[in-house]
C-alpha cells in the first residue's frame, strides 16, 4: 500500500521467494511470510483501517505468520509508540516501546556495519534512514545493537528492524527471512 515495497520484492526473489503485494484481506491467505517494509507508519495504519486489513493482519500474524518488519513496519507493530501522532496506534504486537524518526530526520541518514546474531561471516550494512529508536524492550530479544541501542529484534515470529535491509546489495537477512517462512507449517 505505501513503503520500500518495491526492493523488498526484488531483495525476496533475489533470495529464493515468490512474491505477491498484499492489498487486501484476501491477499493473506496461503502466505508463507509478510514483509511490512519502510515507510510512513501513519499513513500505513490508516490505509491498513480504511481497507479493513489490520485486524486480519493482526490476527495472521498472532497465528504465526513469520514476519519481517523494518523501519516503518517495526513502528507498526510496536506495543508502544512514545511519539505517536494523534490517533496513532500500533498493532500491539511486538513487546518494545519506540520513537519515530529517532535517529534523526533524512538529512541525517547513515549507514553502520551491524553485527547480527544468527548472521554469520561479516557485519551487515544497515541503513537508516529516519529510523526509528527502541527506547525499552520487554519481552522481545535484541539480536543486534548500534552504540547500544537496540536496532534488531526477534520475538517469535517477528524479526523487526531499525534499518533497511533492502537497500543494501547484502541478501543475508532476506534469504534467511525466506528460509523460517518456509519451515513454518501452514
Amino acid at each position: 500500500m505505501q513503503g520500500a515495497f518495491a526492493e523488498h520484492i526484488r531483495a525476496l526473489e533475489e533470495s529464493g521467494a515468490r512474491t505477491r503485494m498484499v492489498r487486501t484481506r484476501e491477499d493473506l491467505e496461503g502466505l508463507d511470510g509478510l514483509v511490512l517494509p519502510g515507510g510512513e507508519s501513519t499513513t500505513m495504519t490508516m490505509l491498513m483501517e480504511r481497507v479493513g486489513l489490520l485486524e486480519p493482519l493482526r490476527g495472521a500474524i498472532e497465528h504465526g505468520l513469520p514476519v519481517l518488519a523494518t523501519c516503518a513496519g517495526m513502528i507498526v507493530l510496536a506495543n508502544e509508540i512514545t511519539d505517536a501522532m494523534e490517533g496513532q496506534h500500533g498493532l500491539g504486537l511486538l513487546d518494545i516501546e519506540v520513537r519515530r524518526n529517532g535517529y534523526g530526520r533524512q538529512v541525517d541518514s547513515f549507514e553502520a556495519g551491524l553485527e547480527i546474531e544468527g548472521l554469520p561471516d561479516s557485519e551487515f550494512p544497515g541503513v537508516f534512514i529516519r529510523a526509528p529508536l527502541v527506547e525499552s524492550v520487554g519481552d522481545a530479544k535484541v539480536i543486534a545493537t548500534y552504540e547500544g541501542r537496540p536496532v534488531a529484534v526477534r520475538q517469535g515470529n517477528i524479526t523487526a528492524l531499525c534499518f533497511h535491509p533492502e537497500l543494501s546489495r547484502d541478501r543475508r537477512l532476506h534469504k534467511e527471512f525466506v528460509r523460517l517462512a518456509s519451515q513454518v507449517p501452514a
